[in-house]
């Protein structure tokens, strides 16, 4: 059999993607109106962003183990391979969750290799899907966890926020950058550096920011052909607008574009877009 491919619904991949190749996505879980709610099953993106502009403040958990020891347990019982492709470690505590609760089952014989990526949204998805188009096509595991840990060590996310308010609140920026950002329409670019999402820019207007964004991938990428993933925090306008200027300045036909799901979406608020890619570093390795 195949080795089944395993992520988190941080990875932010199209429902259509998911089923096409074949991934199981294991939830995280948003806590709401004083409930917590299983992302995916109970709880949409589009509900997280309407309670946001209902002036409230949605928050995360981190997936439990006992929904790692189900998931893992199942394919342990079937004999089958899995790889789980999860989060950042360094924005959650998901991934350490499930690597403990893989080698409790690895010691009873299973077979689950977890992967910290590094990576969130589609910059994680971008890798779960190529694992997933790998093994559809009986790839052997040793050369997916290569591609794995090629495509996350590489992996872009360059991406821009409408409020500065939240970064201010998951302590991004200081209270009186994000007073004086949100006066003067000044919005943030960021980038994912070793797990963190870092900003190391700025400029004035929604407009400029996204030409800045295709501006960057410019200067990180080059020319390589690849899948580019685009996410939004419930702005589609500016996520297509980001699409075309990729496809009109550098040629890009293959483009992904989704929301950000529940999981980031309450850390970021409401408004951000970003583009995910693979830099031209990886034409060195």
């Amino acid at each position: 059999m195949s080795v089944k491919i395993l992520t988190d619904s941080a990875c932010d991949l199209p429902q259509e993607l998911v089923e096409q190749y074949d991934i199981e996505v294991i939830p995280l879980l948003v806590l709401l109106d004083g409930k917590e709610h299983v992302d995916g099953k109970d709880i949409t993106p589009q509900q997280v962003y309407d309670a946001i502009r209902a002036g409230k403040m949605p928050q995360t958990n981190q997936t439990p183990a006992d929904i790692f020891y189900q998931v893992f347990s199942r394919y342990m019982n079937s004999g089958r391979s899995c790889i789980y492709i999860s989060f950042s470690s360094k924005l959650s505590g998901t991934c350490q969750t499930g690597m403990m609760v893989a080698k409790q089952l690895n010691d009873q014989g299973a077979d689950v290799q977890v992967i910290d990526t590094l990576c969130g949204s589609m910059g994680q998805g971008l890798v779960v899907l190529e694992a997933a188009k790998m093994a559809q096509a009986g790839v052997s595991k040793a050369k997916i966890v290569d591609k794995i840990n090629q495509m996350s060590k590489h992996m872009e996310h360059i991406f821009t926020v409408d409020d500065l308010n939240y970064l201010f609140r998951g302590g991004r920026v200081t209270r009186t950058s994000a007073f004086v950002g949100s006066l003067l329409k000044i919005k943030p670019l960021l980038h994912v550096k070793d797990g963190l999402m870092l900003p190391f820019e700025k400029v004035r207007g929604k407009n400029k920011a996204i030409k800045r964004l295709v501006q960057i991938m410019g200067e990180r990428c080059g020319k390589i052909s690849q899948t580019i993933g685009i996410s939004h925090a419930d702005d589609l306008v500016s996520a297509l607008k980001l699409k075309e200027l990729l496809e009109k300045t550098y040629g890009y036909k293959d483009i992904v574009v989704n929301i950000v799901g529940s999981v980031l979406g309450c850390h970021i608020g409401l408004g951000g877009v970003a583009v995910f890619f693979l830099n031209d570093s990886l034409q060195q390795t």
